[in-house]
């Protein structure tokens, strides 16, 4: 059976123009002007008129069911990659995270295991906790598996964040395995002494999170990753980059010629660190790493987004609730689990407030919300793309359609958003992942392990 999308406008990277789209067997088979004589009964027609249809999203950044800070995050992939559909991203990238010591095999089945559920295609990024031996001749391996991403944390001292003699050898282990190493950079050093000292002080309440990481911390980590970086001629990415300081030595190195790649999130885009006086432990919803920034820094993530140095729009999507899990950390702000909602709703988000808001065009939003992540995670031109042979992922918005975000109405376990009260204007009505229709104006239709695991090709650095 088939797919007919008639008499949208079509958005691509580079492209806008009204046509139909027919789908088949799971991928796009023609892009034109009038199709409908390829349907017939039985088919899917989708009449797109007056709408946007655009490559289905990519989120690169998300965290189901993880592990973390002695709970689980609170979306499991099922739920997770259910909630990415409903908000027009239709495929995800995960991390997979090792035991410190164990194998990175290891760690890949368990995540396999974990994402037979989805409804939503996915991949994985890989964690690096341990520079041992066996995990640096694993690397290569595990790039074979179509795992061509890494990941190493500069934070969490004590737990899994790494040294500097590690990233040095993650950074080499990476580069030479044709992978791509991104970095949770933050310094966790000072970290650690700024939260001992703050409890110390009696500072326990959630207000002082971002002053004990303050985004100086952020910036001073990103310049030194540059620099061993290009010593060691490693191509590098920075994750959920949350501000000003973190930008300028990125956009510096970058503007120079360094091979750097940068990731920024809605929540430091359009929050700022006002979220930390909420009072009755309402502040706690916002705890996450990097914390979200004071007034004005994220006029420099939009410059960035704008200017192309910033490449992709994550959500590092890691729920906790409120009410049992976050209420952890109530007498000492260190132990809230770090991290919040946020895969339903990021290209609605970047839509209203993005395009609307005058920050980016059309094309920068399919770019940042599809196409880049596609390009630099080796799926393009099967994801990110409307091209025969693609995937049929594909997100239809309706630009008069209006809502607001709460979590009263998102599919997300978790009992709080980040975006409480937000008004969008840009709603997605349809989405086809797979060839198949699995959202229709607020009706989800996903099934249970429908996603399929998506093995990417090794990092290109002429991405």
């Amino acid at each position: 059976m088939g797919t007919l999308i008639k008499k949208g406008t079509i958005l691509t990277a580079i492209d806008e123009y009204v046509g139909d789209i027919w789908c088949e067997d799971g991928l796009i088979v023609a892009v034109g002007g009038d199709l409908s004589g390829r349907a017939g009964a039985g088919d899917t027609v989708i009449d797109a008129s007056g709408q946007f249809v655009f490559p289905g999203g990519i989120d690169p950044h998300t965290h189901f069911e993880l592990p973390f800070m002695g709970t689980i995050s609170a979306d499991d992939f099922e739920n997770g990659s259910a909630s990415a559909l409903a908000g027009g991203t239709t495929t995800i990238i995960d991390f997979a995270i090792p035991a410190i010591g164990g194998s990175l095999f290891d760690a890949l089945a368990a995540w396999h295991d974990k994402a037979a559920k989805a409804p939503a295609d996915y991949a994985f990024h890989m964690a690096l906790t341990d520079p041992s031996e066996q995990v640096l001749a694993e690397i290569p391996q595990i790039v074979a598996k179509g795992v061509t991403s890494f990941k190493a944390f500069m934070a969490y001292k004590g737990a899994i964040g790494v040294d500097d003699e590690a990233l040095i050898a993650f950074m080499q282990a990476v580069s030479k395995s044709g992978g791509l190493l991104w970095l949770h950079a933050e310094n966790g050093d000072a970290i650690v002494e700024r939260q001992k000292r703050f409890i110390a002080e009696g500072k326990t309440g959630p207000e002082w999170h971002e002053p004990s990481r303050p985004s100086i911390l952020e910036g001073e980590a990103v310049r030194r990753a540059l620099t061993l970086a290009e010593l060691y001629e490693a191509p590098i990415g920075f994750v959920h980059m949350s501000g000003r300081d973190a930008y300028q030595a990125y956009a510096e190195a970058r503007v120079r010629g360094q091979k750097a790649w940068a990731e920024t999130c809605p929540q430091y885009l359009l929050l700022d660190d006002s979220v930390y006086q909420k009072p009755d432990f309402e502040a706690a919803t916002f705890v996450m790493s990097p914390p979200i920034r004071p007034a004005g820094h994220s006029e420099w993530l939009w410059k960035g987004l704008s200017n192309g140095l910033i490449h992709t729009l994550g959500t590092d999507h890691c729920p906790f609730r409120l009410a049992d899990q976050k209420i952890m950390g109530k007498d000492n702000f260190t132990k809230i689990p770090n991290g919040g909602p946020g895969v339903e709703h990021r290209m609605e988000l970047l839509w209203t407030y993005g395009v609307g808001g005058g920050h980016i065009s059309r094309q920068r939003f399919v770019e940042l919300t599809s196409t880049n992540a596609a390009k630099i995670y080796g799926m393009y031109p099967r994801k990110g793309a409307i091209t025969p042979g693609a995937d049929a992922d594909l997100t239809i918005l309706d630009p008069a359609g209006t809502r607001t975000l709460s979590a009263a109405s998102h599919r997300s376990n978790c009992d709080r958003s980040l975006f409480e009260g937000f008004d969008i204007r840009g709603v997605v009505s349809h989405v086809v992942a797979n060839g198949r229709l699995q959202f229709v104006d607020g009706d989800l239709r996903v099934e249970r392990g429908g996603g399929r695991f998506v093995a990417r090709a090794p990092f290109d650095p002429l991405t």
